[in-house]
């Protein structure tokens, strides 16, 4: 069964510019857009608060209205919804378990808007198990232009990478557009290299050809299964997340992988995703390494 693409709305404009991105991905992609809203009852001890019953007609009016716009946008396009009360952690989640990828706003330079405020935004990314893509508000589909690139980060060694390039490759290839790999690589420390790793360098013929070498080999499976798809292979010494946002101006859709770790405070998902969320002007889509 082909997965929905799934998006949060809230009636916020950041969610309101998700829902029409996760639209336009929807009929790319030839499949349907399921739609979730998350409501929370205001009642006891909240002055003025009104019935829940009042309350859950606000939640299914605005999800209506934010629906019937992309319905009247793309016709034919099969839309379904959930009103969800309760906790919008768990309903992102499950949402997304059942999605081919979750789309939620996002206001960029801080958190995730709307019900994922905080730490909320963050488990949902940090725990999805599907593809998450942050779109902010003012996002238009003329910024999915021909010559627009889908850029991605490639980390590691090849399979460690492989969920993250196969997303880049497939969402290029819906939209005709060239996916602009980076590796990202900084001098060697005791920590970086290993000795093996420095032997492979030296055979490459220095630490640049190694990394532009593990580059090519993570990409050539993609490659071959998307012969139609322009490449641009892109090695840059820096930090890895300074050099994507570096390339991010000429981007329709940026690509990053993410290892989510639990700590004492919560959920994390890696320094380079969190840069790139935050800074980035295009929409971002973090893929969970399997």
């Amino acid at each position: 069964m082909t997965r929905p693409i799934t998006a949060g709305s809230d009636g916020s404009e950041e969610s309101l510019a998700a829902l029409a991105w996760a639209a336009r991905e929807a009929v790319r992609r030839r499949t349907a857009l399921h739609v979730v809203h998350a409501w929370r009852f205001q009642g006891q001890g909240v002055p003025g608060a009104v019935d829940r019953e009042t309350q859950e007609g606000w939640a299914r009016d605005a999800l209506a209205r934010a629906v019937g716009t992309v319905a009247e946008r793309h016709h034919g396009l099969t839309v379904t919804t959930d009103v969800h009360e309760g906790d919008a952690v768990a309903a992102l989640l499950g949402a997304a378990a059942d999605a081919e990828t979750l789309v939620l706003g996002s206001r960029g330079h801080g958190a995730v808007v709307g019900f994922l405020l905080g730490s909320v935004g963050q488990q949902v990314i940090a725990e999805a198990t599907r593809p998450v893509v942050l779109v902010r508000a003012g996002d238009e589909a003329a910024a999915e232009a021909a010559g627009r690139e889908v850029v991605v980060g490639q980390q590691g060694e090849p399979e460690d990478s492989a969920d993250v390039i196969g997303f880049a490759f497939e969402a290029a290839a819906a939209r005709g557009a060239t996916v602009r790999a980076v590796r990202a690589w900084a001098l060697p420390t005791v920590f970086t290299y290993s000795p093996g790793s420095m032997a492979l360098a030296d055979e490459a013929g220095g630490l640049e050809q190694y990394e532009r070498k593990a580059l090519g080999e993570a990409l050539a499976p993609w490659r071959e299964r998307f012969p139609d798809v322009p490449v641009v292979e892109h090695v840059e010494m820096g930090s890895a997340g300074q050099v994507l946002l570096s390339v991010s101006a000429n981007a329709q859709l940026m690509v990053v992988g993410r290892r989510a770790r639990r700590t004492a405070v919560g959920a994390r998902i890696g320094s380079v995703a969190h840069g790139v969320l935050h800074h980035a002007e295009c929409p971002v889509a973090v893929v969970p390494h399997t």
